[in-house]
């Protein structure tokens, strides 16, 4: 393990399917309350796939006003939300210089896609009039990758290194992997960083349709009878910063980040690698000084897909060998969706409020065995469980890996 500095997350904030903040959000898990459902967003008529898992009872207009709301594509709406509850927690001011040496990181799969469904209609309309079509003057600035990380530092005022990663569903954890080794290594003394994602529309419905991975009916991961992932969006936050730090000014830490690890395939662009994602998590135990044993929970990239599930079940067992029967293995997936380049903070409050109170939320949507996945995944009941040390996957889309090693707080 390198580094001079434990990291410790005294701040949490999400919006997502199943509640607009972290309580909510975790009632919901350990209740496996899911928020699949019809969608909302886009016409059934146009639809094959009808289902998703959109954030409900939300009016922007209660967060932001109007001006505000002009620059603010869905996403970085997501995202400022979810700042916000996590700054409040952690209780910092970053504008009495500490907005210097604070970094604001946050990722995204696709960036504004809802302004840029709004740029296309306009443009491809009806009327048939693209060429002279009015375009929002905010456009660029509203769908930009960068766009979320930016407004976190304006809300903020952080002036210390910031920016965005887009590396698909594994943005997030990218993000906050980054953001974490920033802290421990000193470039920076603390962290505001996470992921969100809004693409429930009928463009991205429609591609992902295409993919022909999208389940009719709802997730189910790990479970015999699985048909595929299902969309959702949302977003979540962390404040990272010295452990040392939050100790002395008496913050509640949540959780502490231990390690990170992240690899490439260098494989297919869709199909997932065994090896690779096997490989992530091995480098995450060695960068935060773990034995296998020390795991007793994983959250699982699990999107509910035939291909993934298997490789996943494969490489938990390569890294963990006999001790991967004695892990709990679940995917958050099936209650809150795939939220793509947000998963991996989003699954990082299931994370950390797992380590936090001992329960492990559970794979929801559960029907049978699968011979190929043979591993405890927590079927359909949260578990009491007091545990030591979490891993939290994504794997994305072009073979990009990153994990994060997460340890209950003292």
């Amino acid at each position: 393990m390198t580094g001079t500095h434990r990291v410790a997350i005294t701040g949490l904030g999400c919006i997502a399917a199943p509640g607009n903040d972290v309580a909510s959000f975790w009632g919901a898990l350990k209740e496996a309350r899911g928020a699949i459902g019809p969608v909302a967003a886009v016409p059934h008529d146009k639809l094959n796939i009808k289902i998703a898992a959109e954030v409900g009872d939300f009016d922007p207009a209660r967060h932001f006003d109007e001006r505000k709301l002009m620059l603010l594509d869905r996403f970085a709406q997501f995202t400022l939300i979810a700042a916000r509850q996590a700054v409040k927690q952690a209780g910092l001011d970053f504008k009495a210089g500490l907005g210097r040496e604070t970094a604001a990181i946050i990722g995204t799969g696709a960036g504004g896609m809802n302004t840029l469904e709004v740029a296309y209609a306009r443009l491809h309309g009806a009327n048939g009039n693209g060429a002279t079509a009015r375009q929002i003057p905010l456009t660029i600035p509203r769908l930009m990758v960068s766009a979320a990380a930016s407004h976190v530092t304006m809300e903020f005022g952080i002036t210390g290194p910031s920016f965005a990663v887009s590396s698909a569903c594994s943005s997030a954890n990218h993000a906050i992997g980054e953001a974490f080794w920033m802290v421990r290594t000193g470039r920076a003394r603390a962290a505001v960083t996470g992921g969100a994602e809004a693409c429930i529309t009928f463009g991205t419905m429609k591609a992902w349709e295409a993919l022909r991975v999208m389940a009719p009916d709802t997730c189910r991961p790990f479970s015999g009878g699985r048909k595929g992932m299902v969309l959702g969006e949302g977003g979540a936050v962390a404040v990272l910063e010295r452990f040392e730090d939050a100790k002395a000014r008496g913050a509640e830490i949540l959780a502490e980040i231990a390690g990170f690890g992240m690899t490439a395939d260098a494989g297919d662009i869709v199909q997932p690698s065994e090896t690779g994602a096997s490989d992530a998590m091995n480098l995450a135990l060695k960068d935060g000084g773990l034995n296998p044993e020390d795991v007793g929970y994983i959250n699982a990239h699990g999107t509910g897909t035939l291909a993934n599930d298997v490789t996943e079940t494969r490489a938990i067992k390569r890294s963990f060998g006999a001790h991967a029967a004695k892990l709990m293995v679940t995917s958050t997936k099936s209650m809150h969706g795939h939220t793509l380049g947000a998963a991996g903070a989003v699954e990082l409050v299931a994370a950390v409020m797992a380590l936090k109170e001992g329960v492990v939320p559970p794979t929801a949507n559960y029907q049978r065995p699968d011979p190929a996945c043979d591993l405890d995944y927590v079927p359909n009941t949260a578990r009491p469980a007091r545990v030591g040390a979490a891993l939290s996957n994504s794997f994305a889309f072009g073979g990009l890996n990153a994990v994060l090693a997460l340890k209950r707080a003292p």
